[in-house]
């Protein structure tokens, strides 16, 4: 008995201290955003239902989630057909691929951003009245910086890369495929409707992974010049700092609730897979 209720204490305390660890700061957060022990003030609401009415939060909100669609699509659309390709054509490049997803994590996103920054300023002036160098502007279009989604693509490039070949590897996808082109399926239908749907909560993940590093990326916008989402709390900070914070606090529930729909959606799945 005394062997069994061991790893039960130690579980509840390592469960304890993990909740101790992430709840103190949030809670701690709320009561600074409700002006909670802030002198020579009450406790209020202000500072969450200003945020709608406050100046850049639609602009940068609504430029981040742009942003974010554009590298979702652009992520799925390069490892999705890569991996596959990889899994049933060249097993050998397996572990090249591996390491071009994985190789972001070794490079600082300053360093990574620094070099993009002095690649934009050398560009104009070597490329001028070329094809190029329109290409160079465009992508540095302000109302949609396609630069910044080709930098959050090489971040998250090592989460979704990890993530999507955990999902294949966890379906025979040779046999699915097989069996569909036995059937004379073509080859986009066999991938929209035989392998993607084995795939939605490795897709799923991805998507959601993508989003929150997007959400939450600071260096790449600051270092840029643009001021998406996080940039715009941090500038805010400064003169509304309680308000900073509520963004930053809503930011994170909204983030589990996305979490917790797309749990949801991979449980109710499996029943379906499997009757």
């Amino acid at each position: 008995m005394a062997r069994l209720t061991r790893p039960r204490w130690g579980r509840g305390a390592v469960l304890l201290l993990t909740g101790v660890y992430f709840l103190v700061p949030l809670a701690c957060a709320i009561a600074f955003s409700l002006g909670v022990g802030v002198p020579r003030q009450g406790t209020s609401f202000e500072a969450y239902t200003a945020i709608f009415d406050a100046d850049g939060f639609t602009e940068s909100l609504t430029l981040t989630l742009k942003l974010a669609a554009a590298t979702i699509a652009l992520v799925l659309g390069l490892l999705v057909p890569a991996l596959i390709a990889v899994r049933l054509v060249a097993p050998r490049l397996r572990a090249l691929v591996e390491i071009v997803c994985l190789l972001p994590l070794v490079v600082p996103a300053v360093a990574l951003v620094t070099g993009i920054s002095t690649v934009l300023r050398w560009g104009p002036d070597h490329f001028a009245g070329t094809p190029l160098f329109q290409a160079l502007i465009a992508l540095q279009n302000p109302e949609f910086p396609f630069v910044l989604v080709l930098a959050y693509t090489l971040m998250a490039l090592p989460l979704a890369y990890r993530t999507l070949d955990t999902g294949l590897a966890a379906i025979d996808l040779r046999v699915l495929v097989e069996a569909a082109r036995a059937c004379r399926a073509p080859w986009p239908r066999t991938l929209v409707h035989v392998v993607l749907p084995n795939l939605r909560g490795a897709l799923l993940n991805t998507a959601f992974l993508t989003l929150a590093l997007v959400l939450g990326e600071y260096t790449a916008a600051a270092v840029l010049g643009y001021q998406p989402f996080a940039v715009w709390i941090v500038v805010i900070s400064g003169s509304q700092a309680q308000m900073s914070v509520a963004v930053s606090v809503l930011g994170l529930l909204v983030t589990w609730v996305l979490l917790l729909m797309i749990a949801a959606a991979g449980r109710a799945r499996r029943p379906m897979e499997t009757s």
